[in-house]
């Protein structure tokens, strides 16, 4: 494993944030401010919903900033395999580089470890960097460990603890468990509810190396934030 990274000012701590904008309503001129902002604050992405992923990709082409978006969320584990594995295909030939996705709690906690792991292995053939939506709140010790085992046997890049703060608030214990647990197979982000500059600051130190948040803008300027993801 590697050292975690030590911020030492909000600038250094830009790099890391995925900048989130997943929200019902959002508006074209919303979505385009929103990559816009990304650039101007150096962010390391800017995640949108799949149906703008093709304005951001545009938006973004060039910037070094990457598109990100989500499948299987926000209600994780209600489609099926093949869905979720060609709407990742669709998603990168749109201009997708990174995807978070949910994984089928229901399944792990029914035992089905080989259909829970092929469901986050089909995706991962789309050719991007793969980040699975954990939940770890929603599951025992026990299978938490099969969880990120399984996640990492199909060739996750990233874990994540939760998919929002509604199911869990980003945290070090939990990022701290994700990061030994990986053994360096993966990297970590935190995601859920990120709404301080120290939050950010201690979930990086716990080993995190991406951070999810609708706050970004507010986490490195200091501004009261509002959360959303």
């Amino acid at each position: 494993m590697t050292d975690p990274i030590r911020i030492e000012s909000p600038a250094e701590l830009a790099p890391h944030i995925q900048h989130t904008l997943i929200e019902a309503g959002t508006t074209r001129e919303r979505v385009i401010a929103h990559a816009r902002e990304a650039v101007e604050h150096g962010f390391n992405a800017a995640m949108v919903a799949g149906s703008w992923v093709d304005v951001v990709a545009s938006e973004l082409r060039g910037t070094g900033v990457q598109v990100a978006s989500a499948l299987d969320f926000p209600i994780c584990g209600a489609m099926t395999t093949e869905g979720k594995a060609r709407e990742a295909e669709e998603l990168v030939r749109l201009g997708a580089q990174q995807l978070d996705i949910g994984v089928q709690v229901g399944w792990l906690r029914s035992g089905d470890h080989r259909r829970f792991r092929e469901d986050i292995a089909a995706v991962v053939a789309c050719g991007v960097p793969i980040k699975v939506m954990l939940e770890l709140p929603l599951l025992t010790p026990a299978e938490r460990d099969a969880a990120v085992d399984l996640a990492l046997d199909a060739g996750a890049a990233y874990l994540k603890n939760a998919s929002s703060g509604a199911v869990e608030i980003a945290n070090p214990d939990s990022i701290s468990y994700l990061v030994e647990r990986a053994a360096g197979r993966a990297a970590v982000k935190a995601s859920g509810g990120i709404k301080s500059y120290d939050q950010a600051v201690a979930l990086i130190a716990a080993g995190a190396t991406l951070l999810g948040t609708s706050a970004g803008i507010q986490l490195v300027t200091g501004a009261e934030a509002a959360v959303s993801y």
